[in-house]
């Protein structure tokens, strides 16, 4: 065990700190597999037995505080229903992301057939647990840059001087804030930016981390070991991560470039939308995530909403026409109004300002504002000449350790295309927040030479009016989708099926089976075709 781990473990009996101590229940009350959400004193614990042995750690996740009692135990971890964060349920250490801190872990003991927990008073309103992690040591000589300020970047820094590496840390990233909860800005664009921030100012300062906002690395020379700047400075690195995302892509029709006309990219674009829709008519282009996100948020807002779409309902690629025919309803019972299987044709305006939107079948509507969401882009452009490997999209191509082919230069993020373990390792490019993260994890420990595979399951989630979908695995190419509960009411499982296998699972109102399909993958799991036909659903624990 490293210096870092040691540091990590549950309350030592021999700390001299003042402790309460509370019976919970009685030796035999829990099963191997089972949990329990107990008090102790003012603090909810969540109590676990596995393997005849009894753990406490604390009750809600340290990303959003869901309760974890009503997440799914496989093994020695639990997995948060909401989003699909994992804690070791011994340490609890966060072991899957969304999230960035462990949960509190607390001291038990079983004497005379009850169940005791011990918790310091000094912690007892503690929810989460930051990682012990050292910071920069000015002598030492050594450089590790993060190109994009992101979640891979900031899982990456974290992960970094969590196991010790007191080197120089500098994060370079071309937004005005240092690392945000970006999936917040699609769904509440009004929020300020304090709510927002993944750590404070004082954090980075006392880790040593670096982070230069509103800069863009403009080139990569691997052979000198240099990034240039848009200022025009050099500055060296030992070792480089490419974290730089995804951009929206730009509307390419006449008009695009009428005032009044929106992508989603920053913090300031989410305000800049929020005000400039407010009791506006406010037309989206694109019926995916985040633009059927942004329809739903301003559904309440603008004078009028509307969507125009390529296909015939929203989502009907990655997640089928089922899902998507229920979504566009719940937006249409809000009064958003749908053009699908349509086109923009152009944009016009009077004066350069945006007026309407011309569609390919012939009409048009009318527009104060125009929000694109019609994909994105890697943002891999910066590295022409540096001969790095990209794919058709210009995803930057890695190996399962976040290598690219240039030695000491990792990538990791949505501007990364990587084996995925789940379909044999064919190669994919998923812009999901929580794989990002995982990204940077590994790509710190292989930064380390403490070799580390990439092996984590894709989950995301989207929020309609306040309703969320949850998603896990990975779908492209599925032949079938068979559902349990009915779509048309709002409750539902769907399996997506290839090769008579679970590829994939979506779900609302179904909590915590796609957190528990997650973990069974995770582990190696396959789920065949026949377990998602039958009636009986035991497997999944509901």
């Amino acid at each position: 065990m490293d210096f870092c781990s040691q540091m990590n473990q549950c309350q030592e009996p021999g700390e001299q700190q003042e402790e309460v101590t509370q019976m919970v229940c009685e030796e035999g009350e829990l099963k191997d597999g089972q949990m329990r959400e107990v008090a102790v004193e003012e603090q909810n614990v969540l109590l676990v037995r596995t393997k005849g042995q009894y753990s406490a750690v604390g009750s809600r996740c340290s990303h959003y505080n869901a309760p974890l009692i009503k997440g799914a135990l496989v093994g020695e971890r639990v997995r948060c229903p909401f989003h699909g964060a994992s804690f070791n349920v011994k340490t609890g250490d966060i072991e899957e992301y969304p999230g960035l801190d462990c949960l509190p872990c607390y001291k038990v003991k079983v004497e005379d057939g009850k169940v005791y927990v011990t918790i310091n008073k000094s912690t007892l309103k503690l929810t989460k647990r930051v990682k012990e992690m050292c910071t920069m040591v000015p002598d030492i000589k050594h450089t590790i840059v993060l190109i994009g300020g992101g979640p891979a970047a900031l899982v990456c820094a974290e992960t970094l001087r969590q196991h010790c590496y007191q080197g120089r840390i500098i994060m370079v990233t071309k937004d005005s804030l240092p690392p945000f909860d970006k999936p917040k800005l699609s769904k509440a664009l009004n929020v300020d930016s304090s709510d927002i921030l993944l750590r404070s100012s004082d954090f980075y300062q006392q880790y040593g981390i670096e982070v230069w906002t509103q800069k863009e690395v403009v080139s990569v020379n691997p052979a000198d070991k240099v990034v240039k700047l848009n200022d025009g400075t050099l500055q060296h690195y030992d070792q480089l991560l490419i974290s730089t995302g995804c951009r929206a892509r730009p509307l390419s029709c006449p008009g695009s470039n009428l005032a009044g006309v929106k992508l989603l990219q920053t913090y300031e674009d989410a305000k800049e939308i929020h005000s400039s829709s407010l009791g506006q008519k406010a037309v989206v282009i694109g019926a995916s995530f985040i633009g059927m996100e942004v329809a739903s948020y301003l559904s309440d807002k603008a004078a009028s909403v509307t969507v125009v779409g390529s296909s015939r309902y929203p989502y009907e690629r990655s997640l089928g026409p089922e899902i998507g025919k229920m979504s566009m309803q719940m937006l249409e019972e809000q009064n958003v109004k749908f053009y699908m299987n349509d086109a923009v044709t152009e944009l016009k305006g009077e004066n350069g300002k945006l007026k309407g939107v011309l569609l390919k079948s012939g009409r048009v509507l009318e527009a104060d504002v125009v929000i694109g969401g019609i994909g994105v882009i890697p943002n891999s452009d910066f590295l022409a000449g540096s001969k790095l490997d990209v794919d058709s999209r210009n995803a930057v191509i890695v190996d399962k350790f976040m290598r690219t082919n240039i030695p000491d230069i990792f990538s990791a993020g949505d501007v990364a295309s990587f084996p995925l373990t789940i379909r044999g390792d064919q190669r994919v490019n998923v812009g999901h927040w929580q794989m990002s993260q995982s990204h940077g994890r590994v790509a710190a420990l292989n930064m380390l030479n403490k070799p580390t595979k990439i092996e984590s399951v894709p989950f995301f989630w989207t929020v309609l009016l306040g309703k969320s979908i949850r998603y896990t695995g990975y779908g492209e190419g599925y032949t079938e989708i068979i559902f349990k509960g009915k779509v048309e009411e709002r409750k539902f499982l769907a399996f997506y099926i290839k090769d008579e296998e679970v590829v994939a699972v979506a779900s609302l109102m179904f909590d915590p089976v796609v957190s528990r399909v997650a973990e069974l993958m995770a582990t190696g799991q396959i789920i065949t075709k026949a377990q998602a036909q039958a009636d009986d659903l035991s497997w999944l624990q509901i």
